[in-house]
């Protein structure tokens, strides 16, 4: 078979070669090529091998010479609150200060901030704001992502933040996964009656899948925001509707969000700097992925998750940005794998795993995207490296050269960092 495009002279190819979840000593485990190519066609991988390509081309293949660059299977961002209002400057000080997130949520700061923006905030503003965030994502690798509501806390907007989500998706080359996630925190015209607003989300959420807006349901189980009890409520409708549970589990204080999400077979608890042993083993006998999001950690300067004890225990991890504007306001997703390297940890191989074919595997896409393997999307980044190790290395910058989405180059940096590779 000729391919349409091949990609050759690829420096090292490196890709996971576990079958998710890929869970402990197994994140370790992946493959490599030298001087490797891949062969596209139709958007999707039809070959892969080192040196001789030309069995694959014609005269109309397209040939793209990758000049010694290091390839990956483009970056999956398993967890962000893309679609919002406004941004969260104004309470950066109290940060610096140490001012407990909770005390600023309770006084009308943190997520109400945003909401009071969002729910101002026009469709057009929405998706302006959103594009730009994707097209920053993209430069650094991303081609696919989790975009969670959240930001409404109400009937209309909520459903604005998830129209917005599935206009880009089919507007913009990232592909864009969508969470409902109406249980992010209780509104302030529902302070005094709870259980009407759970009532409200388990309405809300039947209209969502009526509407194909979104493929999971999530909750921010913590203290003073929703309970255990009520999170159960939640995601149990969310199965019972059609919606796949998600839970913010464990964040703040270990409140037992971790078993709730092994318990109703969660695709993902995230968080868990504050998850206890106990449900550290649960997890590890789940399919559930632990999935951190050091970004946060480091943004608000609290404690990491333990990484480390998450991965010797079994677990299987990803890591994700929780790009929002409150407590991880950046789209740079190198810098949150080069946190997982220096804050969580974790070895080049295990971050590789986490950040493709684990994050594919807890969005359900692990059979389309997430390695480099024949059948395969064609889901593809180029680095300005020679090695895995020199990303999380040379820290804060963008290594990305080139990101092909299906097959079509949809990034190229206008110069490469060091003059080219040798």
């Amino acid at each position: 078979m000729i391919a349409k495009l091949i990609i050759y002279h690829i420096g090292e190819l490196i890709t996971p070669i576990n079958t998710p979840p890929v869970k402990g000593k197994s994140m370790r485990e992946v493959k490599r090529l030298k001087d490797a190519f891949v062969a596209i066609n139709d958007g999707l991988i039809m070959a892969i091998g080192s040196g001789d390509y030309h069995a694959f081309q014609n005269e109309n293949t397209v040939l793209y010479d990758a000049s010694g660059a290091l390839m990956v299977p483009s970056f999956i961002d398993g967890h962000t609150h893309l679609v919002f209002g406004g941004s969260r400057e104004h309470e950066f000080a109290d940060k610096v200060a140490g001012v407990p997130y909770l005390d600023i949520l309770k006084r009308g700061g943190g997520i109400f901030s945003t909401v009071n923006s969002t729910r101002a905030a026009t469709p057009s503003e929405l998706e302006n704001q959103a594009r730009k965030s994707l097209d920053l994502m993209l430069s650094y690798g991303v081609t696919t992502i989790e975009a969670k509501s959240g930001y409404g806390l109400d009937y209309n907007t909520e459903m604005r933040q998830l129209e917005v989500a599935k206009l880009l998706n089919t507007t913009h080359p990232i592909d864009i996964i969508s969470t409902y996630m109406g249980a992010h925190a209780i509104p302030k015209e529902y302070a005094n009656n709870r259980d009407g607003y759970v009532a409200e989300i388990i309405k809300t959420m039947k209209i969502v899948k009526a509407r194909n807006l979104a493929i999971f349901a999530d909750v921010f189980c913590e203290d003073e925001v929703f309970t255990p009890q009520e999170t159960r409520t939640i995601l149990t409708a969310a199965k019972t509707i059609g919606l796949i549970p998600k839970i913010h589990a464990d964040e703040i204080e270990s409140i037992g969000g971790a078993k709730i999400a092994v318990d109703l077979h969660a695709a993902s608890a995230d968080h868990l700097m504050a998850i206890s042993p106990e449900d550290i083993t649960r997890l590890a006998q789940s399919e559930t992925i632990a999935n951190l999001l050091p970004g946060t950690s480091f943004y608000l300067n609290k404690d990491y998750a333990n990484a480390r004890a998450l991965i010797d225990a079994g677990c299987a991890i990803g890591i994700a940005s929780d790009y929002n504007p409150g407590s991880s306001p950046s789209e740079n997703f190198q810098l949150i794998m080069q946190l997982a390297a220096g804050k969580l940890r974790m070895t080049p191989e295990e971050i590789l795993n986490a950040v493709t074919i684990n994050a594919a595997y807890h969005l359900q896409i692990a059979d389309k995207v997430g390695s480099i393997a024949v059948g395969k999307q064609a889901d593809l980044v180029l680095l300005d490296a020679m090695n895995l190790e020199y990303i999380l290395y040379h820290y804060g910058i963008n290594h990305t050269l080139a990101v092909f989405k299906n097959g079509i180059l949809v990034y190229a940096a206008k110069r490469n960092l060091f003059g080219g590779i040798q």
